[in-house]
């Protein structure tokens, strides 16, 4: 018998990409969940005509601009190139990021009318994060009052900053491990072992966890709250380690991608955001 839990096939596409989180597009295409012999919700393969449509977004700048920009080249993450990648997700209206200086500094701009993407910097594996420190900024001009991060329906974010982590797979639950493999199946990724998002959200205070409704191996932090700080650069220093120690209640593992996400695809609202370079350092060096 199917259950009537559903789950978005889409959203995983998300988390594989980002992380994320991110499970964030209630609107996009649905995997129903059915239930197993023991009781555990199985999710079934998409349709075919639930395909992922080609990775194509006409109204984007292509990835190269985006690497040549000086926003990518003021990301300073040792031992990696600037290789960002926009994750589109099937066929749904992807969000649009174009390389732009803002108030007097390199940035990309992020535009969504409804829509709904990533953009993805994998890394070779950080072991130790204990020793480094997460800097980046963002300049929001409003925040989406319609969304939620609570409500599955309309968890969408004007800015989120997303981390993905290595960690001991065998760990994860029955269910994590079938939306990994459906994850695998949709993006060619797997489900992260663990998702930390760096929020600024229009309802919840400094300081708020909120687990994801369908895993606890992806987990929204809340840094920025309400509209004090609008229309100004906002800037973060964030210790990774303490972070996500708060978040999950353990260490975190091997450190493996970070992005950038802006989405409004589940309460239909058109928002903007800038995102200031990223910067991933030693704790020592980012004192300095």
């Amino acid at each position: 018998m199917k259950s009537a839990h559903r789950v978005s096939a889409g959203r995983f596409a998300a988390w594989a990409a980002m992380g994320l989180a991110l499970a964030l597009s209630a609107c996009a295409l649905r995997v129903p969940m059915e239930s197993s012999a023991d009781g555990t919700s199985v999710a079934e393969a998409p349709d075919d005509d639930e395909t992922p449509a080609p990775d194509t977004a006409p109204d984007t700048p292509p990835d190269h601009a985006l690497q040549a920009s000086a926003w990518a080249l003021a990301t300073q993450v040792d031992g990696t190139p600037p290789a960002w990648v926009h994750q589109r997700f099937g066929k749904r209206r992807p969000t649009r990021y174009a390389p732009q200086a803002h108030e007097g500094r390199p940035a990309v701009h992020a535009l969504s009318e409804a829509g709904n993407s990533t953009l993805r910097l994998p890394l070779a594996p950080v072991r130790d994060v204990s020793a480094m420190r997460l800097a980046f900024s963002w300049f929001v001009p409003a925040l989406n009052e319609a969304a939620d991060l609570r409500d599955d329906d309309i968890d969408d974010a004007v800015v989120r900053v997303v981390l993905t982590f290595d960690g001991d797979r065998s760990r994860l639950s029955t269910r994590d491990h079938l939306l990994s493999e459906l994850s695998q199946l949709i993006t060619g990724l797997p489900l992260p072992y663990a998702t930390l998002m760096y929020v600024w959200d229009n309802r919840y205070p400094v300081g708020t966890v909120i687990p994801n409704p369908h895993t606890q191996r992806i987990r929204q932090l809340v840094i920025e709250s309400g509209p004090d700080g609008l229309n100004r650069w906002r800037d973060h220093e964030r210790d990774i380690e303490a972070d996500f120690r708060a978040a999950f209640g353990e260490a975190p593992g091997r450190l493996t991608a970070l992005g950038v996400m802006t989405d409004a695809n589940n309460t239909g609202q058109t928002v903007n955001a800038w995102y200031g370079p990223v910067s991933l350092r030693p704790a020592l060096a980012a004192q300095r």
